[in-house]
């Protein structure tokens, strides 16, 4: 089980600060059962996570391909999983041809369908219709051997030899610099994608947060643990004002842009893990502009 961060307040705080007017005030039962849910998560496999991109890197080191706004799936080699480790209850077909080996990367519906495809996927019963529309797009070997270019050589084989059409390697390809890695980001976000993921192509496999992968999106976007609600005031009075959320290295602040109405009305929960794009940071580390973007859901 993942241990929360040591900044959060105690929960019998939190259930203090969630006992709001209106729609934001729960019963002590109910925030007791949340809780209790939250922390009763399988553990979570681990997984190689990005940061974002900036100047001090060379592109021409790395393996890009297109960032998927799709939901990020590991194949243990008997089931597929959330990244928080709880199953994906796909169809027996869509599974059936999969390799008896680990594969990492994310179920896709097309650009722009990150709703559709997250209402799909996170079915207790799937719908063959929905998932007749989802191809599960690789881009890690876990465990695998060799460096990052070798391991994508090493999957497009596996799923050459599955003989299953909607296993597929996302296409992986190289810039000579700065210039063209710009150049290509523009024509993708033009084209409807989220931007790119800059891949090390001679990296040994690893997890955690690391350098070897690298996001590059025209905002940047980052993930926050809530710990609080802010009430509204005002048009949102009875509603949420602001989520008050913590970043992984302990910064706090408070999130009040970008949720729409239906959101404050019903907020995401108390240690839940959301998603924000803002600008650039402060000199003291705080996020610019920052605004609210999607709850990763705890599947």
């Amino acid at each position: 089980m993942n241990k929360k961060s040591p900044q959060f307040p105690p929960l019998r705080r939190l259930m203090a600060l969630l006992l709001l007017s209106g729609a934001l005030q729960p019963t002590v039962a109910t925030l007791a059962a949340e809780h209790a849910t939250f922390n009763s998560l399988p553990d979570a496999p681990a997984l190689l996570l990005a940061q974002n991109y900036s100047n001090k890197f060379d592109p021409g080191t790395y393996l890009v391909s297109e960032k998927l706004d799709g939901v990020r799936a590991v194949w243990d080699g008997r089931q597929l999983r959330f990244r928080s480790g709880r199953i994906i209850h796909a169809p027996a077909w869509f599974t059936a041809g999969f390799p008896t080996h680990a594969l990492d990367g994310e179920l896709w519906m097309g650009r722009q369908s990150f709703e559709r495809l997250s209402a799909a996927v996170r079915r207790q019963e799937a719908i063959d219709a929905e998932w007749k529309n989802i191809t599960y797009q690789l881009y890690e070997l876990p465990n695998g051997a060799g460096d990052f270019a070798a391991r994508i050589q090493t999957l497009e084989a596996s799923v050459k030899n599955s003989g299953v059409a909607w296993l597929q390697v996302l296409p992986q390809s190289r810039v000579a610099d700065r210039a063209a890695l710009k150049l290509m980001l523009d024509k993708i976000v033009h084209a409807g994608a989220e931007g790119l993921m800059l891949h090390r192509l001679d990296a040994q496999w690893q997890t955690g947060r690391s350098e070897i992968l690298l996001k590059l999106k025209p905002q940047l976007d980052a993930e926050a643990e809530v710990i609080a609600y802010e009430p509204g005031q005002g048009k949102y009075k009875g509603m949420l004002g602001a989520l008050m959320v913590v970043t992984p290295d302990g910064q706090r602040f408070r999130l009040g842009t970008g949720l729409s109405d239906e959101q404050r009305r019903n907020p995401p929960k108390i240690g839940a893990t959301i998603s924000y794009r803002y600008r650039d940071l402060t000199s003291s580390g705080l996020p610019k502009f920052a605004s609210f973007l999607r709850v990763r859901e705890s599947e």
